[in-house]
């Protein structure tokens, strides 16, 4: 027999980063009351991205911000002279390239009523514009 529940996550940016949800996700899992199983988040937007990432030191999230801004810098820059698309920003197809490059949707079991994440790791909408904007993430349960 098939079963499956389903939530949609709002998570407010406050610009380019990452912003941890992971409280949010475990409160839902929880609520859930399956002992076992398969959480799948999906982002439903294209120009950020999820990840799975270390939840302890700032200074991570901070330096992959960094690294991905170093690696697709703005269409102002000359790097990206190249680039089209320019019609919503300097942001808005370094953020496409960015969401290309890492992870939309993830999946993460479920393990005695909890998510089977480790010590340290926690779960990220990784936003690639540079203003804020509300997103929202598809969640999934199956059993």
């Amino acid at each position: 027999m098939f079963s499956a529940m389903n939530k949609v996550f709002e998570i407010q940016t406050r610009g380019s980063g990452l912003h941890e949800f992971t409280e949010q996700v475990s409160d839902y899992v929880s609520s859930a009351g399956k002992d076992s199983g398969l959480l799948t988040l999906f982002v439903r937007h294209t120009s950020c991205s999820l990840l799975i990432s270390e939840n302890a030191d700032p200074d991570v999230r901070a330096d992959m911000n960094e690294f991905f801004r170093r690696l697709v810098p703005d269409t102002d820059q000359n790097s990206m002279s190249w680039v089209r698309h320019t019609c919503e920003g300097p942001d808005d197809m370094p953020a496409h390239i960015k969401a290309a490059m890492t992870p939309v949707s993830i999946s993460i079991p479920i393990v005695n009523g909890r998510l089977a994440l480790g010590t340290w790791q926690g779960i990220f909408l990784f936003e690639h514009r540079d203003r804020p904007h509300r997103r929202t993430v598809a969640g999934h349960i199956s059993a």
